[in-house]
């Protein structure tokens, strides 16, 4: 007898990549501040582009972007900015490039200031708890919520770029500070 696959929400559909993505990483809470940075910069790096386009190039953002050594890239100079647009592994988009650079300055700031992690700065929006909403369709899963506008507007003012609140709500159910997987699907969080 074969072995049936799991039920799963429908967006990864039949793409290797985007089903081990959903089955291991989508909505699993993420507390590492590095990575926290990595997954910023990839759904940045999303705004008008589809998330398949995006992860099968993650290998490639990784490598462009020194294994997302924050400190280094803070640093990154013109020169670097010509590097990363000749790179064909990743977007090669001056805005999102820069945005990069910017955004792993403002994350040494927030460091820096003493406001503790990155992981604290995001999460205390959440009360440092996952929320868990119970949608039973995709259509239900908003696009923003008054929570990814707040974080949308404390990263704003904190000097990042590439964080509309479309694109950090997409970044909270990335990261687990939202559970979105529909009911029935073998990853939805249990009460």
């Amino acid at each position: 007898m074969a072995k049936q696959d799991p039920i799963r929400c429908p967006w990864p559909g039949s793409d290797e990549r985007m089903i081990a993505y959903h089955d291991a990483v989508w909505g699993t809470p993420e507390h590492d501040d590095r990575k926290l940075y990595a997954k910023l910069v990839l759904d940045g790096a999303q705004a008008g582009l589809s998330w398949k386009t995006i992860l099968h190039r993650s290998e490639g953002y990784r490598r462009a972007f020194d294994d997302w050594n924050v400190e280094r890239i803070a640093r990154y100079g013109p020169k670097e900015v010509s590097r990363l647009l000749a790179d064909e592994g990743i977007i090669r988009n001056r805005a999102k490039v820069e945005s990069a650079i910017k955004n792993a300055q403002a994350w040494l700031r927030i460091m820096e200031q003493g406001r503790g992690s990155f992981d604290d700065f995001l999460w205390k929006h959440v009360g440092h708890r996952t929320v868990v909403n119970r949608w039973t369709e995709s259509r239900q899963v908003p696009a923003s919520t008054p929570i990814s506008d707040a974080l949308s507007k404390d990263l704003k003012k904190a000097g990042f770029s590439f964080v509309g609140t479309t694109i950090v709500y997409a970044y909270m159910q990335a990261i687990g500070m939202v559970d979105d997987h529909l009911m029935g699907c073998f990853r939805k969080a249990r009460p």
